[in-house]
């Protein structure tokens, strides 16, 4: 099943076109079938293809990252991130949309696994990714605190404790 914010159709060249695949083989690595499975995007479907089988995460980790919440923050906005993975770029259809002609079309992704582990790949965008100031050239584990740049843009990851919902009193 081939994952729309992971076309290469928008590529000009195929010097990029082919880092761009790689990085989607990349990321379609790492995520894994819990990963894959709990990214809403990709619905579970049962694919011969796949080497792992597609199987519902347990219920623990799915509770374990439910108890968090995940997002990228660029000043005054704030761009929520779920379980799996999240497109950055400029198109309408990314996950986060970044609104500026220097950042890419499909610029990064970063992957929200269910053990809380975080991730960032660069998906060939021409003015490349940055974390923490340094420019990243494969899968960069991020942290809460990390501050991913793409081209002018500073955007802060961000991972805290959701807060609980409320429970209603019980009339009496």
């Amino acid at each position: 099943m081939s994952d729309p914010r992971l076309q290469s159709l928008h590529l000009e060249g195929q010097p990029r076109r082919d880092q761009f695949r790689a990085a989607r083989q990349a990321i379609q690595a790492a995520c894994g079938s819990n990963t894959l499975i709990s990214d809403p995007a990709r619905p579970p479907v049962p694919d011969d293809r796949l080497d792992a089988p597609t199987i519902a995460p347990p219920d623990s980790a799915v509770g374990l990252a439910g108890r968090f919440a995940f997002y990228l923050k660029d000043g005054g906005n704030v761009y929520p991130l779920h379980l799996g993975m999240n497109s950055v770029g400029r198109l309408p259809d990314n996950d986060v949309v970044i609104r500026d002609e220097c950042v890419s079309r499909r610029h990064c992704a970063v992957v929200v696994h269910t053990n809380l582990v975080c991730e960032v790949y660069d998906v060939a965008s021409k003015n490349g990714t940055l974390v923490n100031g340094k420019r990243i050239g494969g899968p960069t584990k991020i942290q809460s605190g990390d501050q991913l740049l793409l081209c002018n843009h500073k955007l802060t990851f961000h991972m805290t404790d959701a807060a609980p919902e409320p429970v209603a009193a019980a009339a009496g």
